[in-house]
């Protein structure tokens, strides 16, 4: 209750943050955001530095909703931002197909929208700034292939596949691009492939199951780090962490960040999965201030390799920049 209570607050403050735009003379943009769950990591880092570019500007008000992973709180979240008409929607789906129709309607209503991280079933936005899950995935299976030729000398071992959030495009394209190289390998086998909706707790939950039913895995591929940190804390419980490697995706920085897990030895890889707000708020800012400009129909932003031997230093850079 309390939860909804704080949402319903930041919903009733919309109207006089919508008609606030001048400001001393200068004009005042409103920038709606709808993001997904507050609560992973990665959305949480995504929100700072969104928050952090748009004040910079000096003439940005940016209100963020949070949709606590819930698809009809998103989509009464983004009917409300309409019904407000700001000068810019960003939108960070939950699930493709739930948020297609609401995100059709802002573009009805002449509102520019932009397509974070996730894309929808329909095309309903102005632009999409993601980067390429497919990709993404593909990097992991020849990460995985790579490992367990140097651990047989052959392409063979067990795999534990831990899957996001089901219906979501990253979780569908991480698995489809690991599938589409290990496929060609008959002996290597994913043996387990649980569901934690990309929390770290319920990944442990679900690799306690497995590691009691499963006395030979090789290699647990999950497609982000909490829920791959989650796996190792589970065979870490049970004395079982060395007889394995954990392979996660987002690579954030900071000190709970995949790259600083790499960097320990928690986890034997991530890939980075940019944040893409740097480049969302570049072609924000374009959006908002020349009416000219005619942002592209997607901007594809590109992953990164995390392994030992590069995450010092790259945690080292982000440290920098943060």
């Amino acid at each position: 209750m309390k939860s909804l209570r704080v949402l319903a607050t930041l919903l009733l403050a919309l109207p006089a943050i919508s008609c606030n735009r001048t400001t001393s003379g200068k004009r005042q943009f409103f920038v709606a955001f709808s993001q997904a769950n507050n609560a992973e990591p990665y959305r949480a880092a995504q929100n700072e530095l969104m928050t952090r570019l748009f004040t910079q500007a000096g003439d940005v008000n940016l209100v963020i909703a949070d949709a606590q992973q819930d698809n009809s709180k998103q989509i009464a979240q983004v009917e409300t931002f309409i019904r407000q008409h700001p000068d810019l929607l960003i939108v960070a789906p939950n699930e493709r197909a739930a948020l297609t129709a609401v995100m059709g309607e802002a573009m009805e209503q002449k509102i520019p929208v932009i397509c974070l991280e996730r894309d929808i079933l329909q095309p309903n936005y102005t632009t999409l700034v993601h980067s390429d899950n497919i990709v993404i995935g593909r990097m992991a299976g020849e990460f995985i292939r790579d490992y367990l030729i140097g651990k047989y000398k052959q392409p063979k071992g067990n795999v534990v596949e831990i899957h996001g959030l089901l219906g979501v495009e990253a979780a569908i394209n991480r698995h489809k691009g690991a599938t589409d190289v290990l496929a060609a390998y008959p002996n290597i086998k994913v043996i387990a492939d649980p569901v934690a909706d990309w929390i770290q707790a319920r990944a442990k939950d679900r690799m306690t199951e497995v590691l009691r039913g499963q006395s030979s895995i090789d290699v647990v591929y999950a497609h982000n780090d909490p829920m791959a940190v989650g796996a190792y804390l589970a065979a870490k419980e049970l004395g079982r962490e060395h007889e394995m490697i954990f392979v996660g995706v987002d690579g954030l920085g900071g000190p709970a960040g995949g790259i600083k897990k790499v960097a320990d030895g928690i986890l034997a890889a991530t890939f980075v999965y940019p944040l893409c707000v740097d480049k969302t708020v570049e072609i924000a800012l374009q959006m908002l201030r020349n009416p000219s400009f005619h942002p592209a129909r997607e901007y594809t932003v590109a992953p990164q390799l995390v392994t030992p031997q590069n995450a010092a230093e790259l945690y080292k850079q982000t440290t920098l920049t943060q």
